[in-house]
């Protein structure tokens, strides 16, 4: 019975880290299109945008680093 649930554990543990990274990828994807759709209407703002959003996918990604370490 101790076997079965470690098994279940492992493979709950599997989906929360595929469920994060699919999140995070979705999400910095649709931060580079918003990104580069700013930078076509405005394009003298282009410095500030490409802050902004690097900020925003460094933030997107640590909720993958967060999830695999909470995994563990």
């Amino acid at each position: 019975m101790e076997m079965i649930s470690t098994i279940l554990a492992e493979i709950i543990g599997n989906i929360h880290v595929a469920s994060a990274c699919l999140g995070a990828s979705i999400g910095i994807g649709m931060i580079g299109w918003k990104a580069s759709d700013a930078v076509g209407r405005n394009p003298g703002a282009s410095g500030k945008i490409l802050v902004q959003s690097l900020l925003s996918i460094a933030f997107a990604e640590a909720i993958v680093f967060y999830s695999i370490f909470l995994v563990k």
